[in-house]
């Protein structure tokens, strides 16, 4: 987002990220330990300063505290004491920050907020949410969401669509096709290294090869629903039908690699929605099959103008919707193509640059 600022011509922009998890993070401008919430007060006074002094606007992401104690770890209160200050601020939301899960449980029967294993957590992020929805929507700040579907759970949000890159994706996808599995193999593959290092090139024809390629790379298996496609997709590459691999432990990097390698992504099949795994893999042409919500669809086309070129199916009829693809190829590959120019219209930042500005109050 920060870079499609810069890239819109709207002038600089840094992001700040409190790093948590080093495999899987994107770069940033300035990355800290999450340890320095807990800093000597000087220090998050320092930082306040150089923000205050030198930033016009400040986007909050997840009402998470940028200044540790000097605020009481309170972003409401950051966000008071920056607007007081004479700058802009806006808050950004990107999913469970946000969102409801006795909503989402109400509206969506495999919600995976209602599986045993997440019940404690559920409870967890619906106080979360609702504290966050009590703390920065007093405030009166304009606010964005990553999502489309979470336009339906803040009132009067901006849809400041998840940004890639496309020429760094398939650039990432440069590796040369790894020999597919035996015929009928499931492979499951937990991938600590990296998938190689060959010279950047086209990722390979869709739908091409005698049988699909299908690959699941879930960031989390309980939320994509892991559990109800896994065996779905076993059963098909033991019958020859598919060839099927599942990747976990994979950087953003190495991700972006093996869908290039991919002809289908089965994405999600619990959640209705989609997000950065989608967009990359539509990015490089690859067809994506996800249990995405119409009302999220609707949302695509209301804001963009666009179809949104995703295969929308259930875990229930995933197996005849892959039927339906090997028996028929040619309009999903027409669909698949449909993904870059998608991608390059929605995702590329323009759009997410114009949404900031919008939030921000700072030009058209």
């Amino acid at each position: 987002w920060a870079q499609a600022w810069v890239d819109a011509g709207r002038g600089g922009a840094a992001n700040w990220m409190f790093a948590a998890n080093g495999r899987f993070a994107y770069a940033a401008d300035y990355a800290e330990p999450i340890s320095v919430n807990s800093a000597p007060g000087r220090f998050q006074a320092e930082q306040f300063g150089r923000v205050r002094d030198h930033c016009q606007a400040v986007v909050i992401e997840a009402g998470r505290p940028l200044f540790g104690r000097l605020f009481g770890y309170a972003a409401a209160r950051e966000a008071l004491a920056l607007e007081t200050a004479g700058l802009a601020v806006a808050a950004l939301w990107h999913g469970s920050d946000i969102r409801l899960p006795s909503h989402h449980i109400a509206r969506h029967p495999l919600s995976p907020y209602a599986l045993p294993e997440l019940r404690a957590r559920a409870g967890e992020l619906e106080s979360n949410a609702r504290r966050n929805r009590r703390a920065m929507g007093a405030l009166g700040l304009a606010q964005l969401v990553s999502t489309p579907d979470l336009l339906d759970q803040v009132e009067g949000a901006i849809w400041c669509p998840v940004v890639v890159a496309q020429a760094l994706i398939q650039a990432g996808a440069g590796a040369p096709p790894a020999a597919p599995p035996a015929p009928g193999a499931g492979v499951d593959v937990a991938l600590a290294a990296p998938l190689g290092d060959a010279a950047a090139a086209p990722p390979a024809p869709v739908l091409a090869g005698p049988r699909p390629r299908v690959v699941h790379v879930p960031s989390n298996p309980l939320l994509k629903g892991s559990d109800l496609v896994d065996p779905i997709l076993q059963r098909l590459a033991g019958e020859g039908r598919i060839d099927y691999i599942r990747a976990e432990g994979l950087t953003s990097a190495e991700v972006c690699r093996l869908y290039g390698e991919a002809d289908i992504v089965a994405d999600q099949f619990r959640m209705g929605i989609y997000g950065v795994a989608a967009v990359e893999a539509m990015a490089l042409g690859r067809l994506v099959i996800s249990d995405v919500d119409t009302s999220v669809q609707e949302a695509v086309l209301d804001q963009t103008g666009l179809a949104l070129p995703i295969a929308k199916a259930g875990a229930a009829g995933l197996a005849a919707e892959l039927d339906r693809i090997i028996a028929d190829p040619d309009p999903y590959r027409r669909l698949a193509a449909q993904g870059p120019p998608f991608v390059a219209a929605v995702h590329s930042g323009a759009r997410s640059a114009a949404a900031l500005a919008q939030a921000l109050g700072l030009g058209n």
